[in-house]
């Protein structure tokens, strides 16, 4: 058959890296009996994207193939579903647990294209495996339709506890504060202020971002100081990071205190990137991570099922929240990684680490937290709008003693289950790209919640 191939990658990811991974899954490709159609160099905008995707309409391909070689938003994914009858298949690839940056963060952008394609009903293929390894049984299946998505029914609301309905209760009134809309491409983050209001209680008020720098600005010096001061004892590295990029991070921090202590908002839903560089000049992360830690919980992206999420984790753990990104996941390790930017709460970090203040790994600026987080039991938690229904999708697993894996804040966890019965789970039930997570098993209180909420239930 004739593969229309779609290299997708994003330039502030590593390139010489990413071009390395697509020459391999080339080869694999050209180790097939198929014919190939379109580019066999990265697409690394939208505009050279869709002008491929004309070229492919001309080719009649049998199958479009999207090479998920680095992170990308869903929109060109969606593109693609909407213009092409024909079956759409999506690899994508690990990549090593260095220590070092997130070079490709190819996961992601498998994991917001399966939930961006599960509320359009889209069926689709997929396979995440490494081009650099024996994959040629995998792509075969994946070409000859053994590797289409198999959607994850939920299992019916659970029975209301007392503990669930005291949890419901506190949720209930709750105001979150959206700033920002969510980036392009982030179904993920969409959500409905009037079904949010009717599934929890929980209101929601929408403000931009400028107000918000603003008042980042006009906060004291003094303030910034004295914050500043109270993370020297216990963070190593602050007089490493530019001290002007530093100051205006840790004025953030003193904005959204201000916000939540004026407008009594329990969390924060902020469209982190890119505008907090790139008009502002400082980053977000860390000052979400000393939110967390407060109990005040922030969440990235204008993510506000997350920061709901957050919300109702942290009353059935009553300690701090951390809203992440799944990473990576190896079979053969049996573990997968948890990993955002720098904004784990700082009790989160391992007590024999050093916590470190360090900068985003794509746009340079201060201040995140880099440590590893602690051993113990988690639990992980998403109230999900997969396939366009609210359900509760809840998981146990166990934080391993490990090495970082990435820059920023990150830790490895063993599931209960393995680890490849967890990633077809994670992929058949359209799940989002954040999860919360904090440290107990919570389950029991939150599947009393799902019963009082009457959410359908998916455990991981």
């Amino acid at each position: 058959m004739k593969l229309g191939l779609l290299p997708l990658g994003r330039p502030t990811f590593d390139m010489v890296f990413a071009q390395q991974k697509l020459d391999a899954m080339l080869a694999h490709i050209d180790t097939t009996c198929h014919e190939t159609a379109g580019p066999r160099t990265l697409l690394l905008d939208d505009d050279s994207a869709r002008a491929a995707m004309d070229e492919l309409k001309a080719a009649q391909p049998d199958k479009i193939l999207i090479l998920q070689v680095s992170f990308t938003d869903a929109r060109i994914t969606c593109d693609v579903a909407a213009t092409f009858d024909q079956p759409l298949l999506i690899w994508s690839t690990p990549e090593p647990r260095t220590g070092d940056r997130l070079r490709l963060n190819s996961f992601c952008g498998l994991n917001l294209a399966s939930h961006a394609l599960s509320l359009r009903d889209r069926s689709f293929g997929w396979l995440y495996a490494d081009p650099e390894g024996s994959v040629g049984a995998a792509l075969e299946d994946l070409i000859g339709g053994a590797r289409t998505v198999k959607p994850i029914e939920p299992a019916r609301p659970p029975i209301a506890t007392s503990e669930g309905q005291r949890i419901a209760k506190t949720l209930s009134g709750q105001r979150i504060a959206r700033i920002g809309a969510h980036p392009a491409g982030f179904d993920t983050c969409a959500y409905d202020k009037g079904a949010l209001q009717m599934l929890a209680g929980v209101e929601v008020d929408e403000m931009e971002l400028p107000p918000l720098f603003d008042a980042a600005r006009s906060a004291s010096a003094e303030a910034s100081t004295r914050l500043r001061e109270a993370l020297a004892p216990w963070i190593i590295g602050l007089d490493t990071v530019d001290q002007e990029e530093l100051d205006r991070s840790l004025r953030l921090k003193l904005a959204l205190d201000g916000l939540a202590d004026g407008k009594g908002y329990d969390a924060f839903a902020i469209r982190c990137w890119p505008e907090a560089f790139t008009e502002y000049g400082g980053a977000v992360c860390g000052p979400a991570a000393m939110m967390g830690e407060a109990r005040r919980p922030c969440a990235c992206e204008a993510d506000v099922y997350g920061a709901l999420t957050q919300l109702a984790l942290l009353a059935a753990a009553d300690a701090p929240v951390f809203l992440t990104d799944l990473v990576d996941m190896d079979a053969e390790d049996d573990t997968g990684v948890v990993w955002h930017c720098g904004q784990a709460p700082a009790s989160m970090c391992d007590p024999s680490i050093e916590p470190v203040a360090t900068l985003h790994s794509n746009r340079k600026m201060p201040l995140l937290y880099q440590f590893p987080l602690k051993p113990g039991p988690i639990t992980l938690l998403r109230v999900s709008q997969a396939f366009g229904q609210p359900r509760m999708v809840l998981g146990r697993a166990e934080m391993l003693k490990r090495p970082l894996s990435f820059s920023g804040t990150s830790g490895v966890l063993r599931f209960e289950r393995p680890v490849r019965d967890v990633l077809e789970k994670l992929i058949g039930c359209g799940l989002e790209h954040h999860l919360a997570l904090a440290y107990g098993d919570h389950r029991a209180a939150l599947r009393g919640l799902a019963g009082t909420l009457d959410l359908p239930i998916v455990e991981l």
